[in-house]
C-alpha cells in the first residue's frame, strides 16, 4: 500500500478549504484491513485562531436571522441525510470498522438530533411574567452564546457531532468542530453536508488536529462555549482547562456500565440485549455494558447463554452484512484491551471465552479481537473498575439485588445502567437506588432519544448541562431577562 495515494485531508475556515502548512499528517487507516484511506493534518493554534476569527465574524449575521428562517437549513439537512443514509453509513464501515447495522442505527440516531433542531423556535422561547409590580412587567429572552467548539470522539463520527452542531447553529451559533484525528473523514461530509442545506461560510468550521488543537480551543478567548465528548481523562482536562478560560463547558466522560439480571429475567431478552450492549461496535462505546452482575440463580444460567452466543457471533469486515462485530479502531485499541484481558487472567478471573482466538486479525491486516468473558470477578479487579473501550464483559455474583446495587453504585462512574427482570418491585428499587444518570430496564443500551438529555452522573459527566434534549437548547443559549415600566 503507497501512502502517496491517500488522499490528505484539509480543514474548512471561513468556507474555504484551507491546508496547514508544515503540519505533521497522520494516516488514517481502515480499521479492518489497515489499508491507509486518508491522511489528516495535525493542525497548531493558529489554525484555531483562523477559524474563531471567521465563525466570530459570520455569528453576529447568523443570529439576526430570525429563528424560523435559521431552521431551514435544519430541514434541508435533514432532507439530504435521509436521502443520503446508505452513503452515510457505508463511510462510517470504513473509517469506524462497525458493522452496517450499528453504522445504519447511527445515521439514524444523527437524523434525530436534526429533527429535535427544527422546534428550535418553540425551544428557545423566553417567558414573560406580567404585572410583576403595579406597571411593571418581566421578560427572560434566549440569545445565542457566540462562538462555540465542538471536540468530538471517533467511536460515533457522525452521531456524536450531530449532537451539538444542529442545536447550536439553529440557535445562532457558528461552531467551530475539532473531529476526532482517527475518523476525520465523517465530519468532513458534515460540513459538506451542512453547506448544501444553505448554511453560510464561517458557521461551521472544521480544523482537525490533535491535543494541540484542544487546548487551543480550551484557551482561546473567543470562543464562549466548549461541548466534548470522551475519555474521562481528557473531559477532565477540557473541563478545568476551558472553565479556567471563562467558559461554559460541557464534558461528557467515560463509562463503567453494569447490567443486573435478576433471577427472573426473560433469558430470551436478556441475552441478546446483552450481547448487543457488550459487543456492538466492538465494545467502543460510552454506552457498551461491561459488567454483568448476575443475582442469585441467574449466574450459571446467564454465563451457559452467553458463552453460547458469543461462539456464533461472527466477527468480521463491517461491510460483510454477515458480521456480528467489527475491528477496533486500531492496533494499539487492540493491544491495550489485550493487556486488560490478561490482567483479567493475573488477578483470578475465569476466562469463558477468549476473543484473543478471533481469526482475521493477521490475514486481513484489520484490527480483530473477538468477544471475551470473563466469570468469577469481584468488583476489586481492574477489569470490574476500569474503562476497558473493547469487547470485555465481566461477570460479578451477588446474592441479592441490595448487594447489586452496591456493587454497582461503588463505580466512579455513572453514566449508564440497566436490569432484566419481571418484577416492577425489582425495577422500582433499582430506579430508586442506583447512582447513574441513564437507566434500563430489560434495556441493554440506555440511550435516551434525542428529546431527553445524554445524563451521565459522576465521573462520566462534567458540568452542568448535558448534551441533547433541553439541556442541549439551554447550553447553546444564554438569557437576558428584562424588567420594563411604561
Amino acid at each position: 500500500m503507497a501512502v502517496v495515494t491517500a488522499p490528505v485531508l484539509r480543514n474548512r475556515i471561513g468556507g474555504a478549504w484551507d491546508e496547514p502548512a508544515g503540519v505533521e499528517l497522520q494516516d488514517v487507516p481502515d480499521p479492518a484491513t489497515g489499508e491507509v484511506i486518508a491522511r489528516v493534518p495535525l493542525s497548531d493554534a493558529g489554525a484555531v485562531d483562523r477559524a474563531v476569527i471567521a465563525a466570530a465574524t459570520a455569528q453576529p449575521e447568523w443570529a439576526a436571522v430570525p429563528v424560523a428562517e435559521r431552521v431551514r437549513v435544519c430541514y434541508r439537512l435533514r432532507e439530504l441525510m435521509v436521502a443520503q443514509a446508505q452513503e452515510l453509513r457505508d463511510l462510517i464501515v470504513r473509517e469506524n470498522g462497525k458493522t452496517r447495522d450499528d453504522a445504519q442505527g447511527e445515521v439514524r440516531r444523527a437524523v434525530e438530533v436534526v429533527e429535535l433542531a427544527c422546534g428550535m423556535p418553540t425551544l428557545m422561547m423566553g417567558r414573560v411574567l406580567a404585572d410583576v409590580s403595579r406597571g411593571i412587567d418581566t421578560e427572560e429572552i434566549r440569545y445565542p452564546v457566540g462562538v462555540c467548539g465542538v471536540i468530538t470522539p471517533f467511536n460515533f463520527p457522525l452521531m456524536v457531532p450531530m449532537w451539538t452542531l444542529p442545536l447550536a447553529i439553529a440557535a445562532g451559533n457558528a461552531v467551530v468542530l475539532k473531529p476526532s484525528e482517527r475518523t476525520p473523514n465523517s465530519a468532513v461530509r458534515i460540513v459538506e453536508l451542512f453547506e448544501a442545506a444553505g448554511l453560510g461560510p464561517g458557521l461551521l468550521n472544521i480544523v482537525h488536529g490533535a491535543r494541540a488543537v484542544v487546548t487551543a480551543i480550551c484557551e482561546h478567548p473567543g470562543i464562549r462555549a466548549v461541548s466534548f465528548v470522551g475519555s474521562q481523562p481528557v473531559a477532565a482536562y477540557v473541563y478545568r482547562t476551558a472553565s479556567a478560560h471563562g467558559k461554559r463547558v460541557q464534558a461528557l466522560a467515560g463509562a463503567k456500565n453494569h447490567l443486573v439480571v435478576m433471577p427472573d429475567a426473560d433469558l430470551g431478552v436478556t441475552v441478546p440485549a446483552i450481547m448487543s450492549s457488550a459487543f456492538g461496535g466492538a465494545g467502543q462505546r460510552c454506552l457498551a455494558g461491561s459488567v454483568v452482575v448476575a443475582v442469585g440463580e441467574a449466574g450459571d444460567r446467564v454465563v451457559g447463554a452467553l458463552a453460547r452466543a458469543s461462539e456464533g457471533l461472527r466477527v468480521g469486515p463491517g461491510a460483510d452484512p454477515e458480521t456480528g462485530m467489527g475491528p477496533l479502531i486500531r492496533d494499539d485499541s487492540r493491544s491495550r484491551v489485550t493487556r486488560y484481558i490478561e490482567a483479567g487472567l493475573r488477578e483470578g478471573a475465569r476466562l469463558v471465552c477468549d476473543g484473543r482466538s478471533a481469526v482475521g486479525g493477521d490475514e486481513s491486516g484489520g484490527f480483530f479481537l473477538g468477544p471475551t468473558i470473563f466469570d468469577g470477578v469481584t468488583p476489586s479487579m481492574t477489569i470490574a473498575r476500569e474503562e476497558i473501550f473493547g469487547p470485555v464483559l465481566s461477570v460479578v455474583r451477588t446474592v441479592d439485588l441490595e448487594e447489586a446495587l452496591a456493587v454497582v453504585n461503588a463505580s466512579r462512574f455513572g453514566n449508564a445502567a440497566s436490569i432484566f427482570t419481571t418484577s416492577g418491585g425489582a425495577a422500582r428499587r433499582w430506579r430508586e437506588g442506583v447512582q447513574a444518570g441513564m437507566l434500563g430496564v430489560n434495556i441493554g443500551v440506555a440511550a435516551p432519544v434525542a428529546m431527553f438529555p445524554f445524563a451521565g452522573w459522576k465521573d462520566s459527566f462534567y458540568g452542568d448541562l448535558h448534551a441533547t434534549g433541553l439541556d442541549g437548547v439551554q447550553f447553546f443559549t444564554r438569557r437576558k431577562v428584562v424588567t420594563s415600566r411604561f
